[in-house]
């Protein structure tokens, strides 16, 4: 596993490696199940600084993630001491998800939650296409979905299913809340999302990941080109919905988080639809500006520029 993806989707997976003749067993899925829910009940500031020392861990012993690192830093033109604190915010994100994924479902997780932008959100559910969440790899992107699901939901969501088994179950019971319906990525999970903006409701996602060959274009992203998902793009280009970039902050000494409703992308919607990367480069820069608004929590380490892969599986 390359160290660049040590806190992606799978991160777990990738930093607890179990021995692999029980790696994809049901007993696997049962420990790891007993485990979070073991550390879901440490406090907040606790598994933070467990996160952070783990994300300082990762950094030390990869050189390949620090090269990634600092390479991703220098292009958006930004100085390292300003991105220097994602190093443990990148390990806290591990840090919190026994907390976040093993919440109980009657619980609300809005109690340490301060929300700000709603009048943005609003506005957007009034023109009565639906709503397009987006946001990046930024803060606490997973608490992120549950509260915006809280807010607004009925909400879909699509995510690409883990690849250990185990993961793939835990991640399944941990992601069954309310309001918050789950698709993976694919024609299914896209013809929920079509569906659910139709009855003007809303669709979540994050934009700033690679997707495999043939579902991107290549467009600036912190002036280089990145190959971007257009599936954001094409959605509110076939369905007049409502873009709305979203970020989730990590407050400090696991206060709590920050969740800010950014304004709306305007004109975006109204375009030629074949006007797909006028689309998609507006939809790079409302990323950028969040990453430039908490620079100290973004996933730096992930590869970014990187050739898309051909399969789709």
């Amino acid at each position: 596993m390359s160290p660049c993806k040590l806190f992606s989707n799978s991160a777990t997976a990738a930093i607890i490696r179990l021995p692999s003749f029980w790696a994809d067993s049901l007993v696997s899925t049962l420990f790891m199940l007993w485990l979070f829910r073991f550390f879901s009940r440490w406090p907040l500031p606790v598994l933070h600084a467990l996160g952070a020392a783990l994300g300082w861990l990762v950094w030390g012993l990869s050189a390949r993630y620090r090269t990634q690192f600092r390479a991703n830093v220098a292009q958006a033109g930004l100085p390292f001491e300003a991105a220097r604190p994602a190093i443990a915010e990148t390990g806290r994100f591990v840090g919190e998800l026994p907390k976040l994924w093993m919440r109980p479902r009657s619980q609300s997780c809005l109690g340490n939650v301060r929300v700000e932008g709603q009048a943005h959100a609003n506005n957007a559910f009034a023109q009565g296409k639906g709503v397009i969440f987006f946001g990046p790899h930024c803060g606490s992107f997973e608490l992120g979905t549950q509260a915006l699901a809280e807010l607004y939901g009925p909400l879909t969501a699509i995510y690409r299913p883990a690849r250990k088994a185990w993961l793939a179950r835990l991640e399944a019971i941990a992601r069954d809340r309310r309001h918050l319906t789950m698709v993976p990525a694919g024609l299914s999970g896209i013809r929920l999302m079509h569906k659910a903006l139709k009855a003007n409701q809303a669709v979540a996602m994050l934009t700033d990941q690679v997707p495999p060959e043939g579902l991107g274009l290549w467009a600036p992203f912190f002036g280089r080109p990145a190959y971007t998902m257009t599936l954001a793009a094409r959605l509110a280009l076939q369905s007049g919905a409502v873009l709305l970039p979203v970020s989730c902050e990590r407050l400090p000494r696991g206060r709590g988080y920050f969740l800010k409703i950014w304004p709306a992308l305007e004109g975006v919607e109204t375009r030629e639809k074949s006007d797909m990367l006028h689309a998609v480069t507006r939809i790079n820069q409302a990323i950028e500006a969040i990453v430039r608004s908490q620079p100290g929590q973004y996933l730096w380490g992930y590869a970014r520029y990187k050739t898309p892969r051909k399969d789709v599986a």
